[in-house]
């Protein structure tokens, strides 16, 4: 083995370069878990990462220029953690890393201001024969099949995002329940008759953004008594490419279900209105989910509600537990949003609404262990690493291997 191929460290001792990266991989999946929280220091953590091993500017040098490339990853690093620090306070790793930059930009006499280093564009599938087939695509370049998520919203509403979160929110007006690269979900959602608090969704916007050949800008909407089988325009199918549609909207009882296939991006979306209120539920690859950007940092489908926004369950009659111990006898999240339905409104056609989720759950999740979403487990996840710090030695040791 060359001389290229080997770093020495502070005790001498010989770590190859491939070593190294395996190094960073493993750090970044065992903190994972703190992505899976409202926190994205991590997104911001390996943003820099591979900004700076892209730039071969580790440490602030390296190359002629590299102090200047250098201060303009951290300044992105800087910017990234702005745009994130609403959701982390009280996360160790977030103000280890804030406190971090701000040590990193005085020691390399970096100005605050400047330009930044440009995101790199999302890679592309290829166009040629499946490319416009996400999961086909998928199996060919991976040999495996992806790894889907599910989201649903329901009932006042109550939501169980893509990390396996369950939340009942207050929120008034419109929101985003999804926003990245090629898909943008909003609902908006109106008080309850009689209710200064609690609220149901009456609109459901859904925007298919244009993706190369494969999809162009196509709508979908939805409000209480006019469930379309169709989209705004009044097509059922959108994105013809050789003789394939990548959009195409069903429905099994027109003006209150539907469903969308986007087989472009392997994404499923199923409307329906039960009594009073609109659902949704959505199945997506975790690529696709997680295509966003920074700006893009409002998703109650990915984060949940914010946390002003959330209820709490009230105690439940005796009547509220009878009846929706006989629609859903397992004692899982939907048990407990027809709890709080029954308990708001006193109707007892409100539980349909956590029935027909559970419904759409069994169809989109694949592990059946997964589908009942007990309440001890719903938003838990493991404490987050100090991933400043492991940061801060592999940057050490990177810029110890490109000097």
């Amino acid at each position: 083995m060359g001389m290229a191929a080997q770093v020495v460290c502070g005790n001498h001792s010989q770590i190859s370069s491939r070593h190294i990266y395996l190094i960073i991989t493993s750090v970044l999946l065992l903190s994972a878990p703190s992505e899976c929280a409202q926190c994205r220091i991590l997104q911001c953590n390996s943003e820099f990462v591979a900004a700076t091993l892209e730039m071969g500017v580790i440490g602030g040098g390296g190359r002629e220029g590299g102090n200047a490339g250098y201060c303009s990853a951290l300044r992105s690093y800087d910017l990234c953690t702005q745009r994130t620090a609403q959701r982390c306070r009280g996360d160790l790793a977030y103000h280890s890393a804030v406190q971090g930059i701000e040590d990193l930009l005085i020691q390399h006499r970096c100005p605050k201001t400047g330009p930044t280093v440009q995101p790199r564009p999302l890679p592309q599938a290829p166009l040629s024969g499946d490319g416009c087939f996400y999961e086909k695509a998928f199996v060919k370049r991976e040999g495996r099949t992806p790894e889907y998520l599910h989201c649903g919203v329901f009932g006042d509403p109550h939501i169980r995002t893509f990390n396996d979160e369950f939340q009942t929110c207050a929120v008034q007006g419109a929101w985003p329940l999804i926003d990245n690269q090629y898909l943008y979900i909003q609902a908006t959602s109106s008080p309850t008759r009689g209710s200064s608090y609690t609220t149901v969704l009456t609109k459901i916007t859904v925007i298919f953004k244009n993706w190369r050949e494969c999809a162009e800008l196509q709508i979908y909407q939805a409000e209480i008594d006019n469930v379309p089988p169709a989209f705004v325009d009044g097509s059922m199918t959108g994105s013809d490419r050789r003789g394939h549609q990548s959009l195409r909207v069903t429905s099994r009882d027109p003006g209150r279900h539907a469903e969308i296939s986007a087989t472009h991006i392997g994404t499923t979306l199923v409307v329906r209105q039960i009594d009073r209120s609109l659902s949704l539920s959505v199945r997506s690859p975790r690529a696709i989910i997680e295509s966003y950007t920074p700006e893009q940092d409002l998703q109650l489908c990915v984060w949940g509600c914010p946390v002003s926004q959330r209820l709490g369950t009230p105690p439940p009659s005796t009547f509220a537990l009878s009846h929706c111990l006989s629609v859903l006898p397992v004692r899982d999240v939907y048990f407990q949003a027809c709890l709080f339905d029954l308990q708001v409104t006193g109707n007892t056609n409100s539980s349909a609404s956590a029935v027909a989720a559970l419904e759409d759950a069994r169809a989109m999740i694949s592990d059946p262990k997964s589908i009942h979403l007990l309440m001890g487990r719903a938003g838990t996840t493991p404490a987050s690493l100090p991933m400043v710090v492991v940061i801060s030695v592999l940057a050490e040791i990177l810029r110890r291997a490109l000097s």
